[in-house]
Protein backbone atom coordinates (compact mmCIF):
# COMPACT_ATOMS: atom_id res chain seq x y z
CA UNK A 1 0.00 0.00 0.00
CA UNK A 2 2.92 2.10 1.14
CA UNK A 3 4.36 1.10 -2.53
CA UNK A 4 1.36 2.43 -4.43
CA UNK A 5 1.47 6.00 -2.60
CA UNK A 6 4.51 6.59 -3.25
CA UNK A 7 4.29 5.59 -7.09
CA UNK A 8 1.20 8.11 -7.17
CA UNK A 9 3.18 10.58 -5.84
CA UNK A 10 6.35 10.19 -8.59
CA UNK A 11 3.49 10.39 -11.01
CA UNK A 12 2.30 14.24 -9.78
CA UNK A 13 6.07 16.04 -9.37
CA UNK A 14 6.12 19.34 -7.21
CA UNK A 15 3.92 22.04 -9.66
CA UNK A 16 7.27 24.30 -8.73
CA UNK A 17 9.31 22.24 -11.48
CA UNK A 18 7.08 22.25 -13.92
CA UNK A 19 7.21 26.60 -13.90
CA UNK A 20 10.39 27.87 -14.55
CA UNK A 21 11.40 30.47 -12.21
CA UNK A 22 12.94 34.28 -13.00
CA UNK A 23 13.00 32.93 -16.80
CA UNK A 24 17.02 31.26 -16.15
CA UNK A 25 18.11 28.80 -18.26
CA UNK A 26 19.75 26.59 -15.25
CA UNK A 27 16.19 26.23 -13.64
CA UNK A 28 14.42 25.00 -16.76
CA UNK A 29 17.92 22.35 -16.71
CA UNK A 30 17.06 21.89 -12.62
CA UNK A 31 13.51 20.88 -13.26
CA UNK A 32 14.52 18.55 -16.26
CA UNK A 33 17.11 17.07 -14.08
CA UNK A 34 14.83 16.81 -11.21
CA UNK A 35 11.83 14.77 -13.23
CA UNK A 36 14.36 12.43 -13.92
CA UNK A 37 15.62 11.85 -10.77
CA UNK A 38 12.56 11.52 -9.50
CA UNK A 39 11.43 8.83 -12.12
CA UNK A 40 14.54 6.60 -11.61
CA UNK A 41 13.33 6.69 -7.92
CA UNK A 42 10.34 5.55 -8.29
CA UNK A 43 11.62 2.97 -10.24
CA UNK A 44 13.83 2.66 -7.28
CA UNK A 45 11.02 2.75 -4.49
CA UNK A 46 8.92 0.16 -6.51
CA UNK A 47 11.44 -2.21 -5.91
CA UNK A 48 11.48 -1.91 -2.30
CA UNK A 49 11.22 1.86 -1.87
CA UNK A 50 12.86 3.54 0.81
CA UNK A 51 11.59 6.35 3.55
CA UNK A 52 12.35 9.33 1.86
CA UNK A 53 10.50 11.63 0.08
CA UNK A 54 11.01 11.11 -4.00
CA UNK A 55 10.62 13.80 -7.06
CA UNK A 56 12.32 16.31 -4.47
CA UNK A 57 16.33 17.11 -5.06
CA UNK A 58 18.19 16.52 -2.13
CA UNK A 59 19.51 19.62 -1.75
CA UNK A 60 15.78 21.23 -1.30
CA UNK A 61 14.57 19.14 0.97
CA UNK A 62 15.60 21.10 3.80
CA UNK A 63 14.76 24.49 2.28
CA UNK A 64 11.77 23.42 -0.35
CA UNK A 65 13.20 25.88 -2.83
CA UNK A 66 14.70 24.34 -6.28
CA UNK A 67 18.32 24.50 -6.05
CA UNK A 68 18.43 27.56 -8.46
CA UNK A 69 15.68 29.51 -6.81
CA UNK A 70 18.19 28.29 -3.48
CA UNK A 71 21.58 29.97 -5.31
CA UNK A 72 20.29 33.30 -5.98
CA UNK A 73 18.60 33.76 -2.78
CA UNK A 74 22.60 32.69 -0.82
CA UNK A 75 24.92 34.96 -0.63
CA UNK A 76 27.83 33.83 -2.41
CA UNK A 77 25.31 33.53 -5.25
CA UNK A 78 24.40 37.80 -4.60
CA UNK A 79 27.92 38.53 -4.65
CA UNK A 80 28.73 36.63 -7.90
CA UNK A 81 25.49 38.47 -9.34
CA UNK A 82 26.61 41.25 -8.44
CA UNK A 83 29.86 41.42 -9.81
CA UNK A 84 28.44 39.95 -12.95
CA UNK A 85 25.95 42.87 -13.47
CA UNK A 86 29.20 45.47 -12.86
CA UNK A 87 30.98 43.92 -15.71
CA UNK A 88 28.16 43.84 -17.77
CA UNK A 89 27.48 47.83 -16.98
CA UNK A 90 31.48 48.35 -17.53
CA UNK A 91 31.23 46.73 -21.30
CA UNK A 92 28.51 48.21 -22.04
CA UNK A 93 30.15 51.70 -21.05
CA UNK A 94 33.52 51.01 -23.11
CA UNK A 95 31.15 49.99 -26.18
CA UNK A 96 29.50 53.03 -25.55
CA UNK A 97 32.43 55.49 -25.60
CA UNK A 98 33.94 53.31 -28.81
CA UNK A 99 30.71 53.70 -30.72
CA UNK A 100 31.04 57.44 -30.21
CA UNK A 101 34.52 57.65 -31.54
CA UNK A 102 33.21 55.83 -34.32
CA UNK A 103 30.26 58.28 -35.16
CA UNK A 104 33.32 61.33 -34.38
CA UNK A 105 35.14 60.08 -36.93
CA UNK A 106 32.41 59.57 -39.34
CA UNK A 107 31.13 62.88 -38.93
CA UNK A 108 34.00 64.64 -39.21
CA UNK A 109 35.66 67.03 -42.08
CA UNK A 110 37.13 65.86 -44.37
CA UNK A 111 39.95 68.08 -44.67
CA UNK A 112 40.75 69.40 -41.19
CA UNK A 113 39.56 66.42 -39.50
CA UNK A 114 37.38 67.77 -37.00
CA UNK A 115 33.63 67.91 -35.54
CA UNK A 116 31.93 71.45 -37.05
CA UNK A 117 31.30 74.26 -34.84
CA UNK A 118 29.31 75.56 -37.17
CA UNK A 119 27.97 74.47 -40.68
CA UNK A 120 28.39 71.21 -42.13
CA UNK A 121 28.59 71.60 -46.08
CA UNK A 122 28.58 68.09 -48.40
CA UNK A 123 29.53 67.48 -52.23
CA UNK A 124 27.48 65.84 -54.91
CA UNK A 125 28.71 62.59 -53.75
CA UNK A 126 28.02 63.06 -49.83
CA UNK A 127 31.77 63.57 -48.39
CA UNK A 128 31.73 66.36 -45.31
CA UNK A 129 33.39 69.56 -45.21
CA UNK A 130 33.04 71.95 -42.22
CA UNK A 131 32.17 75.94 -43.16
CA UNK A 132 35.89 76.85 -42.69
CA UNK A 133 37.35 74.40 -44.91
CA UNK A 134 34.68 74.65 -47.35
CA UNK A 135 35.03 78.83 -47.87
CA UNK A 136 39.17 77.70 -48.26
CA UNK A 137 38.38 75.96 -51.35
CA UNK A 138 36.57 77.92 -52.86
CA UNK A 139 38.63 80.82 -52.69
CA UNK A 140 41.92 78.68 -53.60
CA UNK A 141 40.08 77.51 -56.64
CA UNK A 142 37.35 79.21 -58.85
CA UNK A 143 33.86 77.56 -57.92
CA UNK A 144 32.48 75.38 -60.45
CA UNK A 145 31.02 76.98 -63.58
CA UNK A 146 31.94 80.98 -62.56
CA UNK A 147 34.23 82.41 -64.69
CA UNK A 148 36.47 84.73 -62.62
CA UNK A 149 39.78 83.93 -61.85
CA UNK A 150 40.92 82.35 -58.28
CA UNK A 151 44.26 82.28 -56.09
CA UNK A 152 44.98 79.04 -58.13
CA UNK A 153 43.29 79.48 -61.43
CA UNK A 154 41.71 76.07 -61.20
CA UNK A 155 38.10 74.45 -60.54
CA UNK A 156 37.36 73.97 -57.13
CA UNK A 157 36.77 70.66 -56.10
CA UNK A 158 35.59 68.39 -53.54
CA UNK A 159 39.28 66.89 -51.41
CA UNK A 160 37.68 63.07 -51.17
CA UNK A 161 36.32 62.72 -55.20
CA UNK A 162 37.16 65.62 -56.66
CA UNK A 163 34.06 66.23 -58.09
CA UNK A 164 33.13 70.00 -58.83
CA UNK A 165 31.83 72.20 -55.73
CA UNK A 166 30.10 75.39 -55.64
CA UNK A 167 27.89 77.30 -53.14
CA UNK A 168 24.96 76.25 -55.65
CA UNK A 169 26.15 72.39 -55.68
CA UNK A 170 27.23 72.04 -52.12
CA UNK A 171 24.15 71.74 -49.40
CA UNK A 172 24.24 71.62 -45.85
CA UNK A 173 24.06 68.65 -43.73
CA UNK A 174 21.61 69.60 -41.08
CA UNK A 175 21.27 65.68 -39.66
CA UNK A 176 25.19 65.65 -39.31
CA UNK A 177 25.43 68.99 -37.58
CA UNK A 178 22.86 68.04 -35.20
CA UNK A 179 24.55 64.69 -34.47
CA UNK A 180 27.64 66.53 -34.30
CA UNK A 181 26.25 69.10 -31.68
CA UNK A 182 25.48 65.58 -29.57
CA UNK A 183 28.62 63.81 -29.23
CA UNK A 184 30.42 63.69 -26.62
CA UNK A 185 33.51 66.21 -26.59
CA UNK A 186 36.37 66.20 -23.81
CA UNK A 187 36.72 69.36 -22.25
CA UNK A 188 40.80 70.50 -22.75
CA UNK A 189 40.80 71.77 -19.43
CA UNK A 190 39.08 69.72 -16.85
CA UNK A 191 39.24 66.67 -19.65
CA UNK A 192 35.33 65.98 -18.51
CA UNK A 193 33.12 65.65 -21.46
CA UNK A 194 30.26 67.18 -22.30
CA UNK A 195 28.00 67.46 -25.18
CA UNK A 196 29.35 69.23 -28.36
CA UNK A 197 27.16 71.85 -28.63
CA UNK A 198 27.46 73.14 -24.90
CA UNK A 199 31.22 72.49 -24.74
CA UNK A 200 32.31 75.93 -25.93
CA UNK A 201 30.04 77.42 -23.49
CA UNK A 202 31.57 75.21 -20.86
CA UNK A 203 35.24 76.17 -21.42
CA UNK A 204 34.38 79.78 -21.53
CA UNK A 205 32.18 80.78 -18.43
CA UNK A 206 31.72 77.39 -16.09
CA UNK A 207 35.22 75.28 -15.66
CA UNK A 208 36.74 75.66 -13.06
CA UNK A 209 39.97 75.12 -14.57
CA UNK A 210 39.83 77.80 -17.89
CA UNK A 211 42.96 79.76 -17.42
CA UNK A 212 42.27 83.20 -15.35
CA UNK A 213 44.12 86.20 -15.54
CA UNK A 214 44.64 87.67 -11.84
CA UNK A 215 42.35 91.02 -11.46
CA UNK A 216 45.44 92.99 -11.06
CA UNK A 217 47.02 92.30 -14.51
CA UNK A 218 46.42 95.91 -15.11
CA UNK A 219 49.35 97.17 -12.53
CA UNK A 220 51.66 94.28 -13.91
CA UNK A 221 50.77 90.97 -12.40
CA UNK A 222 51.80 88.18 -14.75
CA UNK A 223 50.12 85.39 -12.69
CA UNK A 224 47.72 83.06 -14.97
CA UNK A 225 46.31 79.87 -13.50
CA UNK A 226 42.94 77.88 -13.12
CA UNK A 227 39.53 79.50 -12.22
CA UNK A 228 39.50 77.97 -9.23
CA UNK A 229 42.66 79.38 -8.23
CA UNK A 230 41.66 83.00 -8.60
CA UNK A 231 40.46 84.01 -5.18
CA UNK A 232 43.42 82.32 -3.52
CA UNK A 233 45.88 84.30 -5.36
CA UNK A 234 44.48 87.43 -5.52
CA UNK A 235 44.42 87.52 -1.16
CA UNK A 236 47.97 86.69 -1.38
CA UNK A 237 48.85 88.99 -4.85
CA UNK A 238 52.35 91.06 -3.83
CA UNK A 239 50.81 93.94 -6.50
CA UNK A 240 48.65 95.58 -4.29
CA UNK A 241 51.41 96.33 -1.86
CA UNK A 242 53.57 97.56 -4.72
CA UNK A 243 55.05 101.03 -4.34
CA UNK A 244 53.61 104.03 -6.35
CA UNK A 245 56.23 103.96 -8.96
CA UNK A 246 55.80 100.07 -9.93
CA UNK A 247 52.23 100.65 -10.17
CA UNK A 248 52.42 103.58 -12.25
CA UNK A 249 55.05 101.94 -14.71
CA UNK A 250 52.58 99.20 -15.85
CA UNK A 251 49.40 101.60 -15.91
CA UNK A 252 51.67 103.76 -18.42
CA UNK A 253 52.29 100.88 -20.40
CA UNK A 254 48.26 100.39 -20.14
CA UNK A 255 47.38 103.63 -20.91
CA UNK A 256 49.59 103.72 -23.57
CA UNK A 257 47.08 100.91 -25.42
CA UNK A 258 43.87 103.05 -24.53
CA UNK A 259 45.52 106.64 -25.94
CA UNK A 260 46.10 104.85 -29.62
CA UNK A 261 42.50 103.48 -29.23
CA UNK A 262 40.97 106.72 -28.15
CA UNK A 263 43.10 108.57 -31.15
CA UNK A 264 41.76 106.97 -34.03
CA UNK A 265 38.14 107.80 -32.53
CA UNK A 266 39.16 111.27 -32.06
CA UNK A 267 40.24 111.52 -35.64
CA UNK A 268 37.13 109.90 -36.97
CA UNK A 269 35.27 112.90 -35.09
CA UNK A 270 37.38 115.64 -36.61
CA UNK A 271 36.81 113.68 -39.75
CA UNK A 272 32.92 114.47 -39.56
CA UNK A 273 33.59 118.18 -39.49
CA UNK A 274 35.32 118.26 -42.71
CA UNK A 275 33.36 120.12 -45.61
CA UNK A 276 33.86 117.89 -48.16
CA UNK A 277 33.09 114.26 -47.17
CA UNK A 278 31.55 111.17 -49.52
CA UNK A 279 31.09 107.36 -49.98
CA UNK A 280 30.80 104.82 -52.59
CA UNK A 281 28.94 101.68 -52.17
CA UNK A 282 31.80 99.48 -54.38
CA UNK A 283 32.49 95.90 -56.01
CA UNK A 284 36.00 94.76 -56.31
CA UNK A 285 36.01 91.88 -58.82
CA UNK A 286 39.22 89.66 -59.31
CA UNK A 287 41.13 89.34 -62.18
CA UNK A 288 44.11 87.91 -63.30
CA UNK A 289 47.32 89.94 -64.60
CA UNK A 290 49.04 88.78 -68.15
CA UNK A 291 52.93 89.19 -66.17
CA UNK A 292 55.05 85.96 -66.23
CA UNK A 293 54.25 85.01 -62.63
CA UNK A 294 50.42 85.27 -62.68
CA UNK A 295 49.06 87.51 -59.95
CA UNK A 296 45.31 87.58 -59.06
CA UNK A 297 43.97 91.38 -57.86
CA UNK A 298 40.71 92.78 -56.92
CA UNK A 299 39.89 95.74 -58.48
CA UNK A 300 36.69 98.14 -58.86
CA UNK A 301 34.95 100.05 -61.46
CA UNK A 302 35.66 103.86 -61.68
CA UNK A 303 33.90 105.92 -59.26
CA UNK A 304 33.20 109.51 -59.19
CA UNK A 305 34.26 111.67 -55.72
CA UNK A 306 35.72 115.59 -55.37
CA UNK A 307 35.04 115.76 -59.07
CA UNK A 308 37.53 112.95 -59.44
CA UNK A 309 37.61 109.29 -61.09
CA UNK A 310 38.97 106.79 -58.55
CA UNK A 311 39.83 103.35 -58.45
CA UNK A 312 40.50 100.59 -55.28
CA UNK A 313 42.96 98.21 -56.05
CA UNK A 314 43.57 94.91 -54.09
CA UNK A 315 45.48 91.91 -53.44
CA UNK A 316 46.14 88.82 -51.16
CA UNK A 317 49.04 88.30 -49.19
CA UNK A 318 50.49 91.47 -50.72
CA UNK A 319 50.78 90.47 -54.05
CA UNK A 320 52.44 86.50 -53.02
CA UNK A 321 53.15 84.38 -55.53
CA UNK A 322 51.51 81.57 -54.34
CA UNK A 323 48.96 82.47 -52.09
CA UNK A 324 47.17 79.37 -51.87
CA UNK A 325 50.16 77.50 -50.52
CA UNK A 326 49.78 79.70 -47.36
CA UNK A 327 47.09 79.14 -44.56
CA UNK A 328 47.69 82.67 -43.41
CA UNK A 329 45.74 84.93 -45.81
CA UNK A 330 45.13 89.08 -45.43
CA UNK A 331 43.96 91.77 -47.90
CA UNK A 332 46.11 94.96 -48.67
CA UNK A 333 44.08 97.77 -50.27
CA UNK A 334 45.35 100.77 -52.25
CA UNK A 335 43.33 103.88 -53.32
CA UNK A 336 43.89 104.94 -57.15
CA UNK A 337 43.47 108.82 -57.98
CA UNK A 338 43.07 107.92 -62.84
CA UNK A 339 42.45 111.89 -63.68
CA UNK A 340 45.14 114.62 -63.61
CA UNK A 341 44.86 117.44 -60.84
CA UNK A 342 46.50 120.20 -60.91
CA UNK A 343 46.10 120.74 -56.92
CA UNK A 344 47.59 118.58 -53.87
CA UNK A 345 44.26 116.63 -52.50
CA UNK A 346 44.79 115.29 -49.00
CA UNK A 347 42.63 112.78 -48.69
CA UNK A 348 41.30 110.21 -45.65
CA UNK A 349 39.51 107.30 -46.51
CA UNK A 350 39.11 103.74 -44.74
CA UNK A 351 36.39 101.05 -45.90
CA UNK A 352 33.47 99.76 -43.57
CA UNK A 353 30.81 97.15 -44.39
CA UNK A 354 27.94 98.41 -46.43
CA UNK A 355 24.43 98.26 -46.21
CA UNK A 356 23.69 94.70 -48.46
CA UNK A 357 27.62 93.21 -47.55
CA UNK A 358 27.98 90.55 -45.00
CA UNK A 359 31.82 91.71 -44.72
CA UNK A 360 33.25 91.43 -40.90
CA UNK A 361 35.78 94.81 -40.95
CA UNK A 362 37.34 97.02 -38.25
CA UNK A 363 37.70 100.38 -38.65
CA UNK A 364 41.78 102.18 -39.44
CA UNK A 365 41.36 105.37 -41.18
CA UNK A 366 44.53 105.84 -43.64
CA UNK A 367 45.87 109.11 -45.42
CA UNK A 368 47.28 109.77 -48.49
CA UNK A 369 48.34 113.40 -50.51
CA UNK A 370 47.54 112.76 -54.02
CA UNK A 371 49.50 114.72 -56.51
CA UNK A 372 50.20 114.78 -60.12
CA UNK A 373 52.83 112.71 -59.47
CA UNK A 374 51.66 110.76 -56.63
CA UNK A 375 47.92 109.16 -57.83
CA UNK A 376 48.97 106.10 -55.99
CA UNK A 377 48.32 105.24 -52.62
CA UNK A 378 50.05 102.49 -50.73
CA UNK A 379 48.80 99.43 -50.07
CA UNK A 380 47.03 98.99 -46.52
CA UNK A 381 46.15 95.94 -44.43
CA UNK A 382 41.80 95.45 -44.86
CA UNK A 383 41.67 95.23 -40.79
CA UNK A 384 39.50 92.14 -40.54
CA UNK A 385 38.20 91.54 -36.98
CA UNK A 386 39.50 87.68 -36.63
CA UNK A 387 43.35 87.01 -36.50
CA UNK A 388 46.67 88.34 -35.49
CA UNK A 389 47.14 91.72 -36.19
CA UNK A 390 44.38 92.92 -37.78
CA UNK A 391 44.16 90.16 -39.90
CA UNK A 392 41.82 87.19 -40.12
CA UNK A 393 42.36 84.45 -42.39
CA UNK A 394 38.46 82.80 -41.89
CA UNK A 395 37.12 85.90 -42.49
CA UNK A 396 39.50 86.73 -45.64
CA UNK A 397 38.62 82.82 -46.91
CA UNK A 398 34.84 83.78 -46.78
CA UNK A 399 35.29 87.09 -48.83
CA UNK A 400 37.56 85.51 -51.10
CA UNK A 401 34.98 82.87 -51.84
CA UNK A 402 32.36 84.88 -53.06
CA UNK A 403 31.83 86.23 -56.48
CA UNK A 404 32.81 89.82 -55.48
CA UNK A 405 33.93 91.70 -52.55
CA UNK A 406 30.95 94.45 -51.58
CA UNK A 407 32.36 97.17 -49.02
CA UNK A 408 31.89 101.20 -48.57
CA UNK A 409 34.86 103.29 -48.89
CA UNK A 410 34.59 107.04 -47.25
CA UNK A 411 37.01 109.89 -48.32
CA UNK A 412 37.19 113.26 -46.78
CA UNK A 413 38.88 115.89 -48.48
CA UNK A 414 40.62 118.58 -46.13
CA UNK A 415 40.36 121.57 -47.64
CA UNK A 416 43.62 123.88 -47.61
Amino acid sequence: MSVESSSSAVQQPPSSSNLPLLGDNQVVATTSSASSASSSSSSSSSSGGGGNVVGVPLDTQSSGEPPAKKQLLDGGATSSSGSSLLSSAAAASGMHEKLAHRISNALCCAVCLDLPKTAMYQCQMGHLMCAACFTHLLADGRPGFCPFPSLRDQIATCPNCRVEISKSTASRNLAVEKAASELPSECQFCNKEFPYKSLERHEQHECQERPTKCKYHRIGCQWRGPFHETNEHERNCLHPQKSGYEVMAALEAHDERIKEEKKMFNTLIDLLSYEKIIFNDLQMKPYRTDEYVHKLFYETARFSAFNQQWVVKARINNSQRDPHQSNERTITYQLILKTKTSTPMSIHFFALKGPFSDMKVSTQIYKHEFTETSTESEYYVLPLPDGIGGSGSSECNRMLANKGINFRLLMFLLNK
